[in-house]
C-alpha cells in the first residue's frame, strides 16, 4: 500500500515487526483479489453442480485445459511487477511507462496464441481418454471461455503494473467486481434464465468470458483516468512493438511462466487424469481442487507482495540483510494463515463439500479429498513464497528446473503410480501432491537462501 504521498512505504525503516507490517499491508488487496478470483470458481463449480453431476465433471476438465495453458501467459507477465518495482525503488520512474506499453504489446500477443490453442483443445478430449459424457460438455465450457482470454492477458499486464508500483487495492476491487457479474450471468447462461437458451457447462464459459472483458476494459479506464497514475502517462504515446524491450521481459518472465506450469500443471495434470476415472471421481476432485485454490489465493498473495518488497528492496539499497528480513517477514504471514486454513480444512471438510453437492457420493470423496488438502497447506505455502522471493531477484531459470523435478518428477510421478498403479484412484494421486509440494518448498527455500546469500552486507 502506499502512503498519502502516493510513493511506496520505505523499505529502510527498521525492525522485522515493521516489515512484517509493511508486507501485510501491501499483501492484503492481493489476497482479497485473489480470493475473489478464486470464488470465480467457487461459483461456477457450485453452479454447475447444481446444475448436474455431468456439468460439474464437465467444468471440472474444461477448467484444467483452461487453466494449464493459461499458467505461462500469467506466470510470464509476473516479470512485469519486480521489474517496474526496481525501477520504482530506483527513482527511473520515467521507464515505467515505455515498459507498460510493450508489456501490453506482450500480453495481447500471448493472448491471441493462447485464443487459438484453445480454439482446438476440445480435439485433444478423446486421445486423452476423458469419459465420453464429460467431453460434449468440456468442450462448450472451452468454447465460450477462450473468447475472454485476450482480455484477461491483457488485464494481467495492467493489474501487475498496479501491484509493482505498491497500489495493489484494485486487484481486490476489480476481483470482487467480476465475481458480483459473473453471478448473475453465470446463472442465467447456464440455466437458461431471463429468456436465455440453457447452455450448461458452454453457458458458464461464455459467462467467464464475458467478466474477463469487463474486467479488462474496467481496469484500464481506471488506469486512464486516475490521478494516482496520471504522472507517469500509462497512455500517453503509441508505440509499436520493441523486441529488445519485449525479449527482456520473456529473458525473465517466460522460466515463471514454465515455473508456474509446473505447479498448476501438476493439479490440472491431476485433473484430467482423474477424469479418466468418471463422473463421481472428477466431480469430487473438482470440489477438492476449486477449495484448495481458494486457500492457495491467500499465501499466492502473500507471495506477489513479497515479490514486490524484494524488488523493491533490490532498486533501493540491495543489501543481504533487508532481502532476507522482507522474505522472513512474508515467511511468518504465511505460516500463520497456512496454518488457519488447514484447521479449517480438518474441522469443516463434510460441510465444505455439502455446499457444492446434494449428490452423496460426489460429497463423501470430496471430504475425504480435503484432508489432504489440509495436509499440503504448509509445504504449499513455503514453496509459492519462496518462488516470489525470487522473482524479486530476477532468478528465474535455476527455480523453473528445480519445479520440474519436484512436481513432476515426484509428484506427479508418485501420483499416477499410486492414483492408477496401484488403483487408490483419487486419494493416490492427492498423495503426490503433497510430495511434490514438500520437495518444492526444501529446494525453492534452499535456493532463495543460495541465492540472496550472493548480495552484499548492508555496508559492505
Amino acid at each position: 500500500m502506499s502512503d498519502a504521498s502516493g510513493q511506496p512505504p520505505a523499505l529502510s525503516v527498521p525492525g522485522f515487526a515493521a516489515e512484517v507490517r509493511a508486507t501485510g499491508l501491501l499483501a492484503l488487496p492481493l489476497v482479497a483479489g485473489h480470493l475473489a478470483t478464486g470464488l470465480i470458481g467457487f461459483v461456477d463449480s457450485v453452479i454447475a453442480g447444481r446444475h448436474g453431476t455431468a456439468t460439474l465433471a464437465a467444468v471440472s476438465v474444461g477448467t484444467a485445459m483452461f487453466w494449464l495453458p493459461m499458467m505461462i501467459p500469467m506466470g510470464t507477465l509476473m516479470a512485469l511487477p519486480p521489474a517496474v518495482s526496481q525501477l520504482d525503488g530506483a527513482g527511473r520512474r520515467d521507464d515505467i511507462a515505455p515498459l507498460f506499453r510493450q508489456a501490453l504489446w506482450l500480453a495481447l500477443g500471448l493472448g491471441l496464441l493462447l485464443f487459438a490453442f484453445l480454439s482446438l483443445a476440445s480435439l485433444a478430449l478423446g486421445p486423452m481418454g476423458i469419459a465420453p459424457e464429460i467431453r460434449p460438455g468440456a468442450a462448450a465450457f472451452l468454447h465460450g471461455i477462450r473468447w475472454g482470454v485476450p482480455a484477461l492477458t491483457l488485464y494481467y499486464a495492467m493489474r501487475y503494473l498496479s501491484d509493482g508500483l505498491h497500489w495493489t487495492l484494485p486487484t481486490m476491487l476489480f476481483g470482487f467486481g467480476g465475481l458480483l457479474l459473473l453471478v448473475p450471468l453465470g446463472y442465467a447462461f447456464a440455466f437458461g434464465a431471463f429468456g436465455l437458451p440453457e447452455l450448461g457447462a458452454g453457458g458458464l464459459g461464455l459467462a467467464s468470458a464475458l467478466m474477463m472483458w469487463a474486467q479488462a476494459l474496467g481496469f484500464a479506464a481506471y488506469l486512464a483516468c486516475s490521478k494516482r497514475f496520471a504522472p507517469l502517462a500509462l497512455f500517453a504515446c503509441f508505440e509499436r512493438p520493441r523486441w529488445r524491450s519485449i525479449r527482456d521481459l520473456l529473458r525473465t518472465g517466460l522460466p515463471i511462466g514454465v515455473t508456474v506450469a509446473m505447479e498448476g500443471g501438476l493439479f490440472i495434470a491431476t485433473a484430467l487424469l482423474i477424469g479418466r476415472l468418471g463422473q463421481v471421481e472428477s466431480a469430487a476432485h473438482q470440489i477438492a481442487i476449486n477449495v484448495a485454490s481458494l486457500c492457495f489465493m491467500i499465501p499466492f498473495g502473500v507471495a506477489e507482495a513479497t515479490t514486490v518488497r524484494v524488488g523493491h528492496a533490490v532498486g533501493s539499497h540491495g543489501s543481504r540483510e533487508g532481502v532476507r528480513r522482507v522474505m522472513l517477514a512474508g515467511l511468518a504471514l504465511v505460516l500463520g494463515t497456512q496454518a488457519l486454513s488447514a484447521l479449517v480444512l480438518v474441522l469443516g471438510h463434510d460441510a465444505i463439500a455439502a455446499v457444492y453437492t446434494a449428490d452423496a457420493a460426489v460429497a463423501a470423496l470430496a471430504a475425504s479429498l480435503l484432508l489432504f488438502a489440509a495436509a499440503f497447506q504448509f509445504p504449499d505455502g513455503v514453496q509459492v513464497l519462496s518462488a516470489g522471493a525470487l522473482r524479486g531477484l530476477e532468478d528465474t531459470r535455476v527455480p523453473m528446473v528445480l519445479a520440474a523435478f519436484a512436481y513432476w518428477a515426484v509428484g506427479m510421478a508418485i501420483g499416477v503410480w499410486l492414483g492408477l498403479g496401484l488403483g487408490l484412484g483419487p486419494r493416490g494421486m492427492w498423495i503426490g501432491l503433497i510430495a511434490g509440494l514438500s520437495v518444492a518448498a526444501v529446494l525453492m527455500a534452499g535456493r532463495f537462501v543460495r541465492t540472496s546469500g550472493r548480495l552484499p552486507r548492508r555496508g559492505g
